[in-house]
């Protein structure tokens, strides 16, 4: 698969997972080599370095690149504070900006996303903002700064799939920078459609972490990532109202002598 440049890295690996949710915090590593992946996101609440009890960090590889997010911020104010302390503590200068005040359906705040999104940029962050697939805030988000933008797929950790496509679409067909389907993709083959629709990655945590067998999903799921990039990448078949046979239905009957 080709390679994708974003942020200050070079990946071979276009599916990025998270770290919650998992029925131990053991498998992680297991999961991690499975996905293939190098990029892990994880709620910097999740990270305490002076805590003598586990830690998520001693889980993930020494050579993967840190996303931590700003779960938790209700503004853009509580985000910028929280990406700070991850690059105090040593998290790297990545940071996934997720603002959210609604604890009912855990959408994404745009306006707060897109402040928080260009202090942080002018501060040297790679900033990755989650956000409602809205062209014109995604636009925003270009002008501020961003990495990248994260729009999702369904509400987070609903495991629906990839509910908001049209507006996804739009934003994969006119934004300059990468497009990352994130939150509600619930199985392989949304995987597999996100990166057929042109996304450049996916991020997954729900899907893979509440599976039967984690460790395997996650290698299900690196399979579809590569599938649907490559399927991209060769440009899908066209669509028709009509069948079209594949071989002929004529002249061989017909140019037949036999009665």
């Amino acid at each position: 698969m080709d390679k994708f440049k974003i942020g200050n890295k070079v990946l071979d690996s276009r599916l990025f997972i998270g770290t919650g949710k998992f029925p131990c915090k053991s498998m992680i590593p297991q999961v991690i080599e499975s996905a293939g992946t190098k990029v892990i996101t994880m709620a910097l609440r999740r990270v305490d370095l002076e805590s003598k009890e586990e830690n998520i960090l001693d889980y993930i590889p020494k050579d993967a690149i840190l996303l931590p997010n700003t779960s938790g911020a209700r503004n853009a104010e509580e985000a910028v504070r929280i990406a700070r302390l991850a690059r105090a503590m040593g998290c790297g200068d990545w940071v996934k900006i997720e603002v959210i005040s609604d604890q009912k359906y855990l959408l994404p705040d745009n306006y707060e996303t897109i402040k928080a999104t260009e202090i942080l940029a002018k501060e040297g962050f790679h900033v990755f903002p989650y956000m409602n697939p809205d062209l014109y805030v995604a636009r925003q988000l270009v002008d501020a700064g961003a990495a990248a933008v994260m729009p999702l797929g369904a509400p987070i950790g609903t495991n629906r799939g990839i509910r908001t496509k049209e507006l996804t679409q739009i934003l994969i067909d006119e934004i300059s920078i990468p497009v990352i389907v994130d939150a509600g993709i619930g199985k392989p083959s949304d995987a597999s459609q996100a990166m057929e629709m042109g996304a450049d990655a996916v991020l997954v945590n729900t899907a893979i972490a509440t599976a039967g067998d984690p460790v395997e999903m996650a290698k299900a799921f690196n399979y579809a990532v590569q599938a649907g990039r490559i399927a991209h990448l060769s440009k899908l078949g066209r669509k028709q109202k009509l069948a079209d046979a594949s071989s002929p239905l004529t002249g061989f009957l017909r140019s037949s002598h036999v009665r």
